[in-house]
């Protein structure tokens, strides 16, 4: 465990460092800089806390080893109490120091944008994208966080050949970033004659919201143009050129925003997607150099492409990538995913913990 120790020495120097910069007047007169270091310290507050009571329990350790080496029969005695008490509770704060020292994905404490298209079975397809928007917004609704519809094409047959919405909250990315992929349903559709059961699909991409501190976009790198917004919906379409479509024009990314009753909320909406996208694809790139495998969040919606089954008729969910079935399909479809979120996250840790293991 002597890796352990000089992990946390180095955490517990980091530390210091960020709260005497955190005191500095160059960092108070910096809003930004203030919420970042803010934020990092307090990312590292557990771990110098566990450093701090590991510590007293290798000094108390220590102490009670000398004194079993004493003649006197007392102090002995003593000594193997404290034993008896302090080695159990030294090897189960190791335990909880090597879930904190596991690798903070850098983008947990994000806010989420979250996309959700119709994927194969036509109409089926867009409707069931529709019942997984409700379900998002359902659980959302059941932790506090606040959800808002940033584009959306409704289906003639009912919900969405693609819905765009953010998700604001505490640890938002954290607990979703895992519901990206395919995911298929199968039941009998409402315009099916026969009964017969109908396999469709619809993907889910969830992002994280990327804030200004994050990213820096150059004006010169983006082409922004306004149109007349098309389509259903909207109040303005055909009377003012209130859609705005902008291109980062390095990546090729290019957003187009209508929703909003003006240009200016068009414009914020844009901006708030090309930001979030250009960050995304900037972080693959980087992993791409550094030689780390990426996980391919989303496919084409085809029936192959699965992560999740959603079985009507037997009230059935798999999550096929920890083996999870909950015959309780009824209540996810209500927003109650704690179970399979917390099945997810369980399964990176044990994951991670065996990486920082080896």
């Amino acid at each position: 465990m002597d890796a352990v120790r000089q992990k946390l020495r180095e955490i517990e120097e980091q530390y210091n460092g960020i709260n005497s910069r955190l005191m500095s007047e160059e960092v108070l007169r910096d809003p930004e800089e203030l919420t970042r270091l803010s934020k990092k310290e307090a990312g590292l507050r557990q771990s110098v806390e566990a450093w701090k009571s590991l510590k007293e329990l290798d000094s108390r350790i220590e102490q009670a080893e000398e004194m079993l080496r004493e003649n006197d029969p007392e102090l002995k005695e003593m000594a193997q109490m404290e034993l008896e008490e302090c080695v159990p509770e030294r090897e189960k704060l190791l335990e909880h120091i090597q879930k904190l020292l596991i690798p903070r994905d850098p983008d947990d404490d994000h806010d989420v944008i979250m996309e959700i298209r119709g994927g194969a079975g036509g109409d089926e397809g867009n409707i069931f994208a529709g019942d997984l928007y409700r379900m998002y917004t359902r659980y959302a609704e059941s932790k506090g966080w606040k959800t808002q519809v940033l584009e959306a094409s409704d289906s003639e047959a009912g919900g969405f050949s693609q819905i765009i919405f953010s998700i604001k909250g505490n640890d938002v990315y954290h607990e979703l970033k895992f519901e990206s992929g395919a995911h298929r349903v199968q039941r009998v559709p409402k315009t099916e004659a026969q009964g017969r059961i109908h396999t469709s699909t619809a993907t889910v991409l969830c992002r994280p919201e990327a804030e200004a501190a994050d990213i820096q976009i150059d004006e010169k790198d983006l082409t922004i143009e306004t149109h007349r917004a098309s389509g259903a919906g909207g109040q303005h379409i055909n009377k003012t050129d209130s859609a705005v479509r902008i291109v980062h024009i390095p990546t090729g990314i290019t957003v187009n925003c209508q929703e909003g009753r003006s240009q200016i909320e068009n414009r914020e909406t844009a901006m708030r997607l090309i930001r979030s996208r250009v960050y995304e694809e900037l972080k693959r790139q980087q992993e791409e150099a550094e030689g780390k495998i990426r996980r391919e969040k989303i496919g084409t919606g085809d029936r192959s492409e699965k992560i999740r089954t959603y079985n009507y008729p037997q009230n059935r969910v798999t999550d096929h990538r920890i083996g999870l079935t909950i015959t309780q399909l009824d209540r996810i479809m209500e927003g109650k995913l704690d179970d399979i979120i917390a099945g997810l996250l369980e399964d990176d840790e044990k994951k991670k913990l065996e990486s920082v293991q080896q």
